[in-house]
């Protein structure tokens, strides 16, 4: 009896392969998403990211707190 694999579902996927969206430090409203309510960043587990785009949003939210877009810590 051959393996069945099950393709992936567009509900597993995260949400910036789903939606094509860009990693960008300006779109703060996308970054706000990513942290919870103390200001920390979600881990991968929680938000669903892979590891290129965790890495990519760890990276966004550092400069958007630096340009002072997302306060450091809770609002």
């Amino acid at each position: 009896m051959a393996k069945r694999y099950k393709q992936f579902s567009s509900k597993n996927r995260d949400r910036f392969t789903r939606t094509g969206e860009e990693i960008d430090y300006k779109n703060y409203t996308v970054l706000q998403k990513m942290c919870t309510s103390q200001g920390k960043i979600f881990s991968r587990k929680r938000s669903g990211n892979t590891a290129k785009h965790q890495r990519e949003v760890k990276q966004a939210i550092k400069r958007a707190r630096f340009m002072a877009l997302l306060p450091y810590v809770g609002q």
